[in-house]
């Protein structure tokens, strides 16, 4: 109840909305379904789509897309125009995000690559022709929900984005991809951090900044076992890939690893 009480309150305070700018964005959930989360992780999951759902589908006028690393729909989605198979499309209610989530059991490994290149191969398809068309198109905010360490090569598809959005001239702010991680999957927060602050310098003269990472204790107290998301933590989670400033912020529901058990 707390964590909503936070949302409310923050969402409401003042006389601008701060994810206005998530208007401009279709923004794609990417949960992480695999057995790692079977546990605390996936209550932890559940937790944070009850936070973030409200402010995506609110901002999304066209309804946010949600899929998973493991289960598929049998949506066939419109690669011509950008939209990966496999997923659920448009959803513009936060109740039905939770029913989606409240749907699927975790199983499986961890293929983080293939599912974000997935989603990103027909959307970057898409931007190619349209921008050599002299069009724009709406910008991706990808939101990865994710308790550990991919079992793929995630490093490599999105290196290989950043570089065809760079060669494209794309808009600095076309693609983002923020991992948000819950659990306490060892390595895993050190593993995400890498393709936050290094990603760039893989490539000879650097190429675009399009992740960003945040790691949460979970909860609304420390009773819970976390210290819960404050409005600023919220902005890093929804907007921290695409606005910059809140890439280098740590958000407040941050830990050190070391510092659970």
């Amino acid at each position: 109840m707390l964590c909503f009480v936070i949302l409310t309150t923050f969402i409401t305070a003042g006389p601008e909305d701060p994810y206005s700018f998530l208007g401009t964005f279709d923004t794609t959930l990417l949960i992480d379904d695999s057995g790692s989360m079977a546990g605390r992780s996936w209550r932890e999951v559940s937790q944070a789509i009850s936070i973030i759902a409200p402010i995506v589908t609110k901002h999304d006028a066209d309804g946010v897309d949600i899929y998973f690393l493991n289960h598929k729909s049998t949506d066939q989605g419109v690669p011509a125009e950008g939209i990966a198979p496999g997923g659920y499309r448009g959803i513009k209610r936060a109740a039905t995000v939770n029913e989606i989530f409240d749907r699927v059991r975790p199983s499986g490994g961890t293929p983080t690559g293939i599912r974000v290149h997935n989603i990103l191969k027909p959307y970057l398809a898409k931007v190619e022709k349209e921008m050599a068309a002299g069009k724009e198109v709406k910008p991706l905010n990808v939101i990865v929900l994710t308790d550990g360490v991919p079992s793929d090569d995630v490093e490599s598809v999105l290196l290989s984005a950043a570089k065809k959005l760079d060669k494209l001239d794309a808009p600095p702010f076309q693609v983002g991809v923020q991992f948000f991680q819950v659990g306490n999957e060892p390595g895993a927060k050190e593993a995400l951090e890498e393709l936050d602050d290094e990603l760039s310098s893989l490539v000879e003269g650097g190429v675009r900044d399009i992740v960003d990472t945040v790691t949460w204790t979970g909860g609304a107290s420390a009773s819970e076992g976390g210290v819960g998301l404050t409005g600023d933590g919220i902005l890093k989670v929804v907007l921290g890939s695409i606005v910059k400033r809140l890439d280098r912020r740590r958000a407040s529901g941050e830990v050190r690893r070391s510092a659970r058990s």
